[in-house]
């Protein structure tokens, strides 16, 4: 079952939540939201052992163009102050190259010329927590917290006929911050700025059994439109960064266990919102 069906499935008990129960407890409210739209690389290059090929996706590596991208979230509030938001962002970016020069992957070499497939992908989970710090009633509200994301990371260098292969595959948890603030323009239009992020030079920061330094964020700027009480639908900009570098004390081989992998990345989307 491919995730998003999975994602849509984990969603339906809160859609189907009852409508009357909430009403009754005017102190909760329950909200979904997704997001459609692409996915641009800004810059993006990575690294596999000390020798390896330092490989830029964008000029060598298919990324040069757009990629579809969706997101789904829900988000429980209560006493108009808490919220949890649980996340899942799907981000599977696929292309095929003909390779300019040879590329070297944890000792092996993908000749220049060669029919090269490539899979970068790097889905995560995210729960996160805020409170709300700051309001002025129906103009502006501050909320800061933190967040705890799951990554689970695969990313394959495959020859067209499969004769020559490689692959890393990583799963860790990494804490963040994160703050949310938002501007009512009016009783219909408002304006929101959300970040989660944490640069993390230790290993029980990143989430990592040894010294790699990483980075995530993930920024968003949008603008909505209040349709109704319940429904809302905005614009989105967003930018996902972040990655890593450092070495591998238990990594199994064929290479050194060194990775090195930065990306810059932009999204594109259009969404709605609804709350119960």
């Amino acid at each position: 079952m491919k995730p998003y069906i999975i994602s849509i499935l984990i969603l339906i008990p809160f859609i189907n939540f009852s409508q009357d129960t909430i009403t009754k407890s005017k102190n909760i409210k329950i909200s979904t939201v997704a997001e459609l739209g692409f996915l641009g690389v800004l810059d993006h290059k990575i690294q596999f052992s000390q020798n390896g090929t330092y490989f830029d996706y964008v000029k060598d590596g298919g990324q040069d163009v757009v990629f579809p991208i969706s997101r789904l979230s829900t988000e429980l509030e209560w006493n108009k102050q808490n919220t949890v938001y649980f996340l899942y962002q799907p981000l599977r970016i696929e292309s095929q190259v003909l390779l300019k020069e040879d590329l070297l992957v944890d000792s092996l070499t993908f000749p220049a010329s060669t029919k090269l497939n490539l899979l970068y992908n790097f889905p995560f989970y995210r729960i996160s927590y805020t409170r709300e710090l700051i309001k002025n009633v129906n103009k502006f509200s501050f909320q800061l917290g933190g967040s705890i994301q799951l990554r689970n990371a695969t990313i394959n260098f495959e020859s067209g006929d499969g004769s020559l292969f490689r692959t890393n595959r990583d799963i860790g948890i990494v804490p963040a911050l994160k703050i949310k603030t938002t501007y009512f323009v009016n009783e219909f239009v408002y304006t929101e700025l959300e970040a989660d992020g944490i640069y993390a030079p230790v290993s029980y920061l990143n989430g990592s059994d040894n010294e790699v330094v990483g980075a995530i964020l993930d920024a968003s700027i949008r603008t909505g439109l209040n349709i109704n009480q319940n429904l809302s639908s905005f614009f989105n900009l967003r930018y996902l960064g972040g990655g890593a570098v450092g070495t591998s004390e238990n990594d199994p081989g064929p290479g050194d266990g060194y990775v090195r992998n930065w990306l810059n990345f932009l999204t594109v989307s259009i969404g709605a919102k609804y709350s119960w």
